[in-house]
């Protein structure tokens, strides 16, 4: 399972923030401070055994919001890109997907030998997992897929 976090080059980050500004707005409105733009962005190949590239744009530093890891737009640009089937059981966090634009295909299961159950994404769908639960993401569309993702850890 490839975990590794790589760099943009300037020449990515810039085609990538065209790609976002031409359909949500990244600013973050973090209580008390100034508006700001990502505090970081991420390149994943084949994320979790997946396909293609996904992008994070981490909103946040760490330790900004209470019982938060990870609050991100997760962007696969392509029907090419997924992130393949994980578990976040490892590390005792829950986690939920907001799609704020595109297509895609949500899909989870119980351990990593159990059928796999498949939903549709479109802008609006929410989705949760927890636990040793598996999820995987896949774009199924000819637009980038745009998931806010928000990651907590359990009780």
């Amino acid at each position: 399972m490839a975990r590794k976090r790589l760099p943009l080059t300037p020449a990515e980050q810039e085609r990538l923030d065209a790609l976002l500004d031409a359909v949500i707005d990244t600013t973050v409105h973090h209580y008390g401070a100034a508006p700001r733009s990502p505090v970081r962005y991420d390149k994943r190949e084949e994320m979790y055994g997946g396909t293609g590239t996904v992008y994070l744009l981490q909103m946040f530093e760490e330790e900004e919001l209470v019982n938060n890891r990870i609050g991100a737009y997760m962007v696969l640009p392509t029907e090419k890109d997924s992130v393949g089937f994980h578990t976040h059981g490892d590390r005792n966090e829950q986690e939920v997907y907001v799609v704020m634009h595109g297509r895609g295909t949500y899909r989870e299961k119980d351990h990593m030998k159990a059928e796999p159950r498949s939903y549709p994404l479109e802008k609006g769908t929410i989705t949760t997992v927890r636990g040793d639960a598996f999820h995987a993401v896949r774009n199924a569309g000819d637009e980038p897929l745009i998931v806010f993702v928000i990651t907590t850890f359990e009780p």
